[in-house]
């Protein structure tokens, strides 16, 4: 996923909130709806895994019948519905799971992508993939419930969400 459409080769790179080691990243099919925003926007996103407790579910998902919760700041709406995204297809080859419960996967080699789509209705990309988004004035306090609960999570970006009030 890029916001970038041009791109002919990924090649490994350090990041320095990710890994010292140089590599190029991907994600699953399975939790592609967590990367379908703009790269910087902040997030909170969660779902019940196998061993989530029924309180937190209930709590958490509170009556939807979405799988997949994914939360972004209301200052971020916009930006949402202007983004265009690509969204790259890997040649699994070089690909190994990082982290299986988030997705992940890495490439210590450099990946020539095999096609790429365009996502010109990030919106209607995310609602189609069974999840529900929630926009809220701030992340801090949901953050705050889902880390503390049995949820599978992931928070991204979340340098760039906005400070919490007092």
């Amino acid at each position: 996923m890029s916001d970038r459409p041009d791109i002919a080769r990924f090649e490994p790179r350090v990041t320095a909130d990710t890994s010292p080691e140089p590599l190029v990243w991907a994600v699953g099919e399975r939790l592609l709806h967590n990367y379908l925003l703009p790269r910087d926007c902040p997030r909170v996103t969660f779902y019940a895994g196998p061993y989530a407790n029924p309180a937190d579910v209930t709590r958490l998902m509170a009556g939807t019948t979405a799988r997949h919760v994914v939360a972004i700041e209301a200052r971020w709406l916009d930006r949402v519905r202007a983004q265009t995204l690509y969204l790259y297809e890997m040649p699994t080859a070089t690909f190994t799971a990082t982290d299986p419960s988030a997705g992940y996967y890495v490439s210590r080699a450099g990946v020539t992508p095999i096609g790429v789509t365009v996502v010109d209705d990030v919106l209607a990309a995310l609602l189609g993939r069974d999840v529900e988004l929630r926009v809220v004035p701030s992340l801090h306090a949901l953050r705050d419930l889902v880390v503390a609960s049995t949820m599978q999570f992931s928070i991204i970006r979340w340098r760039n969400a906005a400070p919490e009030e007092l």
